[in-house]
């Protein structure tokens, strides 16, 4: 999520799962081409596996970041087509995308080939303002999959590009879980992956079992990341890392000490943590601490190790 998932917010929640595919922000492929590559592109090797998610509607850049984004060690490329954002609408990528499966074949197409053994994933929605997902959604994922992606995420919800902001976007358009699932059933050989709307473990295994290959979930881990505590075991099956969040936020302030020498602003790192302790009698005097304008770095930091300890 864009402004959300930042290097220092996946390294947070790669401390409550060991198995999760954490995702980048989705970056633009002219960002990471002529930009800062470093500050797009960094991440810490605890945080593998780990996605890039980029936008573009240009083959060619697209193949280019792709290449760059490998070089920098990501197990996964993926290809955002389904953010309804006016910035990426203006550029004509993200859902805009969605109105031409030829451009989206063309530039997965030459992500795949930039990218070697490495996966290449799509992200997009069941359809954008008037089509008609019935129809659209399998001719989209057929001419797509030709292409060489055998990975589908899809917002089980239409965008709608004119009329409805981004945050409505993800709230108003009805979520339709079952054509999703009917994808899964008439692709059998592609893992198709379901997103919107979900809150909790018990959803992703309830719908895992409607034979979806996985699922993702975005805003609400972030804003409710005690969710993934019990993944490993709940979803993966296998003993997870026996972190609770008083023990996660506690590596997290040290991950903070040392982000400081390094340059970083505290602020950047502990916003991500806000929702930590949600629905515990913690929560609201830790998310004072989090947002105070009277603290220092340092004593946030300090009265933070207090609190958790």
């Amino acid at each position: 999520m864009m402004d959300c998932t930042d290097r220092h917010c996946r390294y947070f929640h790669r401390l409550l799962s060991k198995n999760i595919l954490v995702y980048s922000e989705m970056i633009v492929d002219r960002a990471i081409i002529f930009g800062d590559r470093k500050r797009f592109l960094s991440f810490n090797p605890k945080e593998h596996p780990i996605a890039v998610q980029l936008g573009g509607n240009d083959p060619k850049l697209l193949a280019e970041a792709t290449k760059i984004a490998i070089d920098f060690g990501y197990d996964e490329v993926n290809l955002n087509v389904g953010c309804p954002s006016n910035r990426v609408n203006s550029g004509n990528f993200g859902a805009a995308l969605m109105k031409n499966f030829d451009l989206v074949s063309e530039c997965v197409e030459a992500m795949v080939n930039a990218a070697g053994s490495t996966p290449v994933s799509v992200k997009s929605r069941i359809g954008v303002d008037n089509q008609n997902p019935d129809e659209l959604l399998p001719d989209f994922i057929s001419k797509v999959r030709d292409s060489g992606c055998n990975t589908f995420i899809i917002h089980a919800r239409k965008a709608i590009l004119k009329g409805l902001s981004p945050k409505e976007n993800r709230k108003i358009p009805p979520l339709n879980y079952p054509i999703v699932f009917e994808m899964q059933k008439y692709f059998p050989g592609l893992e198709i992956i379901l997103n919107g709307g979900i809150k909790s473990l018990t959803e992703v295994k309830d719908h895992i079992e409607n034979k979806l290959v996985g699922v993702m979930i975005g805003r609400e881990i972030y804003e409710n990341p005690s969710i993934l505590i019990n993944a490993d075991r709940d979803i993966f099956g296998e003993d997870g890392l026996g972190a609770n969040m008083n023990d996660v936020v506690r590596s997290m302030i040290d991950y903070c000490d040392n982000a400081i020498s390094q340059g970083f602003n505290i602020n950047h790192i502990l916003k991500h943590l806000k929702g930590a302790f949600k629905g515990t009698p913690t929560s609201k005097q830790f998310k004072n601490i989090v947002f105070s304008r009277e603290l220092s770095d340092l004593e946030k930091l300090n009265a933070i190790k207090i609190l958790v300890n």
